[in-house]
């Protein structure tokens, strides 16, 4: 897999996210193996912010590491073909539901977060899925609870980088 070839990361640039998808490029070209969670220089992540649209919430999963409330994501594998199909395959392993698809015009953000070592950073590729209506979701073994938020409670529950893919995500829908 490549971030090159993965045709949906043209992005409008919004809060930076020109100078992120440089840096991005800048990573990958530095290390070959940068979407691979063994670069300890950083890797390539992709998420997706699981929506239902018509009732106006979001599911967020309570991360089982980091203890805090976040979009369902993770490390891209040898399978996923795009950033697009690892971000669907995260989204559908730990929300548990299954026909989500994601929010057609490719990613919602990007956002670049250190984490704890070996490894120093995340470089997140963002998305939105769309549940299917009556979707039930299923607690998965990497969460400590999956929790249904209206759009106006995540920024009491969440982070920063979470209300601003919620944003985002709002935008595009």
């Amino acid at each position: 897999m490549s971030l090159h070839d993965d045709a949906a990361f043209v992005l409008k640039s919004y809060e930076h996210q020109e100078e992120l998808r440089q840096l991005y490029l800048d990573h990958l070209a530095a290390h070959p193996d940068g979407m691979w969670k063994a670069c300890e220089a950083g890797h390539v992540t992709a998420s997706a912010l699981v929506v239902e649209s018509e009732r106006g919430r979001v599911l967020l999963t309570l991360h089982k590491k980091l203890g805090m409330w976040l979009q369902m994501g993770g490390h891209c594998e040898p399978d996923d073909a795009t950033l697009a199909d690892a971000a669907l395959r995260e989204a559908t392993e730990e929300s548990g539901i299954r026909g989500l698809t994601l929010l057609p015009g490719g990613p919602v953000r990007l956002d670049r977060h250190a984490i704890p070592a070996p490894c120093h950073w995340h470089l997140d590729v963002q998305y939105a899925a769309l549940a299917p209506a009556g979707a039930v979701e299923e607690i998965s073994d990497e969460s400590l609870d999956l929790r249904w938020f209206a759009y106006d409670e995540v920024a009491d529950v969440a982070d920063e980088s979470v209300v601003r893919l919620l944003e985002r995500t709002r935008a595009a829908l």
